[in-house]
């Protein structure tokens, strides 16, 4: 099947009146290149929804024309990998097809809509507004391409490769390929199957012959070998290629091509879950599809750049929370050794959003599985599938009705992983359950029963929260829901591994949500329990929308208890509670899962504000953490008291202002990982010492910025791709000569970008950013912005940084 890429030549308007429009009240149309995210460029609103990061939403319309040549194929389609949200395509104005989920790859016929003699025009309509719980974005905002071939081919989405025998010897290959005839007679062919290495050298072949009818598909199915295999794993995550080749005696019908990988997987109660016969212990990240600045537009290199910096960051799985993750990143996560929990709903029958897909669920879930499975088939990254996320109908008899029919239908598809579920407590337990979650009498002033950093009522609210987990209505009310799973997954109940462990011998658990702020003893119940294969935090990445979840505050009233409270109020744009910030900067609380994790031995310093110091935490959720920064450069508190917190392995922590030991506290698991102090800041360098029977095991220093500021400006990389599918990450920072960064120092940056490139976005990780972020420019945060460029041709591409004080930067990108 010939595959065309038709992201460009592409116009948006916002959906208009065909009536108001004969009348004279159209709209102008704006070019886009996709993927492309209608929404994320409109203005927000203070009485816009929170959920959906005070964007109003609304419904868009796109556009593009087909030249004559694209009608010449016997058989012409339309794939789209994702539009949001109730898609509808029309061809020369007649209806194609529509897709009401947004997240589903869909592929449409249109050859009997098109002309031969005259230029086509596809218009594609798109909506989104009170459907989601979080910033859904909108449009075509992944890749479209069309495919073109003879009325004999192969099914672009029925060609799979799985390997059901490995071991160090060889691997034994299930090869798939589904050929459709939509001719008038029947067809006699051959599938020719190939395997080929990472060198492009075939390394074995076989031949199934088919015959079809017409009308008819028919699946040409082939056993190959494959001698000492190099089998994918998150440490060697080798690919191979396999190639599937329709012919009729020597002339070439059709291709189809699909990148693999060698892998066994298993998984009990005693062992885990195994890759390749060696237990792997999930060390997860949840995250959301959008990538921030760019709002929900999946341009691939963003994916990628996610992929990379959450592995650095020490994650080796990612759960894409809460709907099916798209192709660019499963290519991404496949290349880089990322394990993958792709999920499909975050609803089924009940709503949870006033106009969201439970309306169309009972219609619709048999083929959005469908599409969900055949996408991620051949991918070596994905492990387990969740068939649901916090379902609130999923303890009832028509929820579990549906979790069976779920489950069955992805085995059904797909016996090579795992299903799982996502499953709450607080909604499975009802109201006698939510009883016990009210916030204790003493409002903020009721202590925590864990020193975490933030003492507040609402800390205490988690805290209680984890222990109502622990109440036999939990177990009674998912005991069915897991039965027919094969990993009960466990959103925001750890406390329960031990006491399931006990009563469930044979079940195998996985936290499939969990806070930040208690990830150590999650993670010791990890390590603890060989049935726990791991934990999956909220969130790896921040992202937009459930704006402020993990605020804290400082000072005033507390706002309360409810949804009131959660939100935070406008312009709190968004979650504020990942390991990344939405630019891709780590937090404090990513170093800290680091040490947790036992893949850091430098302790990691995280200074509080010190206009905060001495005043009480108003409001802090479960997902909030202490507002501290990795900064010594407070010019205006000199002499001021300064709480700082290290975060440390060892047994003790030294901390040290400018050579002079203020003392030692200890650190360590026992210290939940954490040592405190309270300082009086005075400019220079600050010192902390992790000590373990009295040997030093590590070391961390913070240096204060020097009266002169710089602009500084740096891209991840010198070269790209001229294609606007790869991207420019352009870091700004305010910083000294020394390269030490100006915290306080934030001014406004402007950026302005020549050459065959266009400045895509600019943004801070301010999560109350007034700034859109399809400006020239922005105010910086902590002393850091970034700048995304994206190329649009070959050619040396000049960024050049401005801010006020500053000498101006100037770097260069070549895109070849």
């Amino acid at each position: 099947m010939r595959r065309i890429k038709l992201n460009d030549g592409w116009q948006v308007r916002p959906k208009v009146n065909r009536f108001a429009e004969l009348a004279g009240g159209g709209v102008e149309w704006s070019s886009v290149t996709l993927p492309h995210d209608a929404m994320i460029s409109t203005e927000r609103a203070r009485e816009a929804n929170a959920a959906n990061a005070y964007f109003r939403g609304g419904s868009w319309e796109y556009r593009r024309v087909l030249d004559r040549a694209s009608a010449s194929a016997d058989v012409v389609m339309l794939e789209f990998e994702g539009v949001y949200r109730d898609a509808v395509v029309y061809v020369n104005g007649s209806m194609a097809g529509r897709r009401p989920y947004g997240y589903s790859c869909f592929t449409l016929p249109i050859d009997h809509l098109l002309s031969p003699s005259h230029d086509n025009e596809i218009r594609v309509e798109a909506r989104a507004g009170d459907d989601s719980r979080w910033y859904s974005g909108a449009g075509i905002y992944r890749d479209v391409w069309l495919l073109q071939s003879g009325r004999v081919h192969l099914h672009p989405a029925g060609f799979s490769v799985r390997s059901p025998e490995v071991d160090d010897c060889g691997a034994t290959l299930a090869v798939a390929a589904v050929v459709n005839n939509r001719s008038g007679s029947t067809d006699q062919s051959v599938v020719r199957v190939e395997v080929l290495d990472d060198s492009g050298a075939v390394i074995a072949r076989d031949d199934a012959p088919i015959t079809t009818y017409p009308g008819e598909a028919a699946s040409a199915r082939r056993r190959i070998f494959v001698a000492n295999p190099r089998r994918w794993s998150p440490e060697d995550p080798y690919l191979y290629r396999c190639r599937a080749t329709l012919l009729d005696g020597e002339d070439v019908l059709d291709v189809e091509e699909v990148t693999f990988g060698i892998r066994s997987l298993s998984l009990d109660p005693s062992r885990g879950l195994r890759v390749n016969g060696k237990t792997v212990l999930l060390r997860g990240a949840c995250v959301h599809h959008d990538n921030g600045p760019l709002g929900s537009a999946t341009i691939p290199r963003a994916e990628e750049r996610r992929v990379e910096l959450l592995k650095a960051a020490g994650f080796n799985a990612i759960r894409s929370a809460h709907n099916p993750m798209s192709r660019a990143m499963l290519a991404a996560c496949d290349r880089l050794g990322m394990l993958v929990m792709d999920e499909t709903f975050d609803m089924w029958t009940q709503s949870k959003s006033e106009d969201d897909y439970a309306r169309v669920f009972p219609d619709w879930w048999e083929a959005d599985v469908e599409a969900l499975i055949a996408k991620n088939q051949n991918h070596p990254s994905v492990v387990l599938y969740s068939i649901g996320n916090e379902i609130p109908d999923g303890s009832t008899p028509g929820g579990l009705r549906v979790s069976r029919a779920l489950a069955d239908k992805v085995r059904s598809l797909d016996d090579t992983r795992f299903v799982t579920q996502a499953v709450t407590g607080v909604l499975v337990g009802g109201p006698e359950l939510f009883a016990e979650l009210r916030p204790p009498a003493g409002g903020s002033d009721a202590e925590p029963s864990h020193e975490i950093g933030v003492n507040s009522a609402a800390t205490s609210f988690g805290e209680l929260l984890r222990s109502a987990m622990r109440s036999p209505i939990v177990d009674e009310r998912t005991v069915e829901a897991f039965s027919h799973l094969d990993v009960a997954g466990y959103n925001y109940m750890d406390t329960r591994f031990a006491i399931d462990a006990e009563l469930h011998p044979n079940r195998v658990m996985v936290g499939t949500e969990t806070y930040a702020s208690f990830i150590d003893e999650g993670w010791a119940a990890v390590q603890t329990h060989p049935q726990v294969i791991g934990d999956f935090t909220w969130t790896g990445w921040d992202y937009l929308g459930e704006a402020g979840i993990g605020r804290t505050e400082y000072g005033g009233e507390a706002p309360g208890f409810g949804m009131a409270a959660f939100l935070g109020a406008y312009p709190w744009l968004t979650a504020g509670c990942g390991d990344l910030d939405i630019t891709g900067h780590r937090r404090p609380q990513s170093y800290y899962r680091e040490i947790v994790f036992g893949r850091r031995s430098d302790p990691y310093i995280a200074v509080h504000r010190p206009d905060h110091h001495g005043l009480v935490v108003t409001h802090a959720s479960p997902w909030s953490w202490p507002d501290v920064v990795a900064s010594w450069s407070w010019p205006t508190h000199i002499g001021a008291p300064v709480a700082v917190d290290v975060y440390a392995a060892a047994d003790e922590v030294e901390l040290l202002v400018n050579g002079r030991s203020v003392g030692r506290q200890p650190a360590g698991v026992t210290h939940r990982f954490r040592a405190q102090f309270d300082v009086v800041y005075e400019p220079g360098e600050l010192t902390a010492v992790a000590w373990h029977d009295d040997r030093v095991v590590g070391q961390a220093v913070l240096r204060s910025a020097s009266q002169r500021l710089m602009l500084h400006v740096q891209p991840d990389r010198d070269q790209i791709a001229a294609d606007p599918s790869d991207l420019a990450f352009v870091a700004l920072g305010l910083v000294d000569e020394a390269g030490t960064l100006h915290t306080t120092a934030d001014r406004r940056v402007e950026v302005a970008v020549a050459g065959p490139a266009a400045l895509q976005a600019v943004a801070s990780a301010n999560p109350t950013a007034a700034d859109a972020f399809n400006g020239t420019g922005c105010m910086t945060f902590d002393g850091r912005a970034i700048a995304i460029v994206r190329p649009e041709g070959a050619g040396v591409i000049t960024i050049t940084a401005t801010a006020e004080g500053c000498d101006p930067y100037r770097v260069q990108v070549q895109a070849r």
